[in-house]
């Protein structure tokens, strides 16, 4: 997308960390938690293809392709609820799982929504 169509209030993803901090910035206002939550299922046919990989051992692309879109998506969610907060950054980035029901999983992504300004 073209700069000038880029919604200004987009946090772009060098504004995020793991960290409490971001190199060459400082926190001028902590807007609290933004979370991001996902709920995902396998389908059988995905499910089907993990377990004739299981048989050859190695790893299993199924499965590790429907974990990176769930994180994925709670991160962009996650992002998209610190934009409604008024963040342009966030920091201290966490991912949490929990399987919910049998081939159903959860996966939040959560940080602190924050103002940030350069140094």
């Amino acid at each position: 997308m073209p700069k000038s169509l880029e919604n200004p209030n987009k946090i772009q993803h060098r504004m995020t960390s793991t960290t409490l901090g971001i190199e060459g910035y400082r926190v001028t206002q902590n807007l609290g938690v933004a979370m991001g939550i996902t709920v995902r299922s396998r389908s059988i046919f995905g499910l089907m293809g993990a377990s004739i990989q299981t048989v050859f051992g190695g790893r299993i692309t199924n499965f590790i392709e429907l974990c990176e879109r769930a994180r994925l998506e709670g991160f962009e969610l996650m992002l998209e609820h610190a934009e409604q907060h008024g963040a342009n950054a966030v920091i201290g980035i966490k991912y949490d799982a929990t399987e919910v029901m049998q081939g159903v999983s959860e996966v939040l992504c959560y940080g602190t929504a924050v103002v940030v300004e350069p140094v």
